[in-house]
């Protein structure tokens, strides 16, 4: 095709797409980047939620329930104990899913290291009973712990709640962490132990740091979890009220703005703890 030619084909083109109107265009866009307009939008409908809880973080609510928008305040950030019984419920939580995310976490990796690395006798219905905790609805979960712990006479609150998260947050650690392994090379092993290294020496310089990521992983994973958690929690917490069961409570008589601002930290710590990982990960590879 002559330089001529090609230059009034593309002139016709632009003046033919310059005639259509904006609704046209946008469609053409659309047609174009399918597959990015699809995760724009399934990303907007998943912060959708979170960023209505941040707006009505500083919302002054006009009565109990704090649903409408009404007017703009600090005060909610800046009482945010305000509330009788929401901090110390906070704090009980806080307590549960760290000494659950430690508990949890070291039982699971050392049982997903087993499962990973070594063939003995009963591994296979190990893994099963390992899945069977996932499978299990929660209601059916919290009742059978209900009854375990009624059976053996002990007393319901912090310590049956601690033992339950850690019981349902295990399945997740070893899945999590045994997926990590899965793609471990052992020739590293090998070569640290070629070059006189110990045993001990080479899992504390060669396997661990490979295994952190999905043992990191696990951890953020199973502090979230007990975290949340409302429904094994409410059959074996006895009087102790955790975060989520305030919430659950409060919501009969108007759940205040502050569950809000709790919300909206959460979700930015988790924010920060992700950046923070991908610049470590980044600054390594490079």
């Amino acid at each position: 095709m002559k330089p001529e030619r090609m230059e009034m084909t593309t002139a016709q083109t632009v003046a033919r797409r310059a005639r259509r109107g904006p609704f046209r265009r946008v469609l053409d866009f659309v047609a174009r980047h399918v597959v990015l307009v699809a995760a724009m939008a399934t990303v907007a409908y998943l912060l959708l939620p979170i960023a209505v809880v941040v707006m009505l973080s500083f919302n002054r609510p006009a009565g109990r329930y704090n649903y409408t928008w009404n007017e703009f305040t600090w005060h909610n950030w800046t009482h945010l104990c305000g509330v009788e019984g929401m901090c110390s419920a906070l704090t009980r939580s806080l307590q549960i899913a760290g000494l659950t995310t430690v508990g949890a976490t070291i039982l699971g990796s050392l049982i997903a290291f087993a499962l990973a690395r070594h063939r003995f006798r009963g591994r296979s219905a190990t893994n099963l009973l390992v899945i069977l905790p996932l499978t299990t609805p929660e209601v059916v979960l919290g009742a059978s712990l209900l009854t375990l712990f009624v059976n053996m006479k002990m007393p319901l609150g912090f310590w049956t709640i601690l033992i339950a998260h850690i019981m349902f947050c295990l399945s997740f650690v070893v899945i999590t962490v045994k997926a990590r392994l899965a793609g471990f090379d052992g020739r590293l092993e090998e070569a640290a132990m070629d070059l006189y290294a110990s045993r001990w020496r080479t899992f504390r310089r060669v396997t661990l740091p490979l295994a952190m990521p999905g043992i990191v992983a696990a951890a953020l994973l199973a502090f979230a979890l007990s975290f949340d958690d409302f429904i094994v929690t409410n059959f074996n917490s006895g009087s102790t009220v955790t975060f989520p069961m305030y919430v659950w409570g409060s919501a009969r008589r108007g759940v205040p703005a502050q569950v809000n601002v709790i919300g909206t930290l959460m979700f930015v710590t988790t924010i920060v703890v992700v950046l923070v990982a991908q610049v470590v990960a980044s600054r390594r590879k490079s």
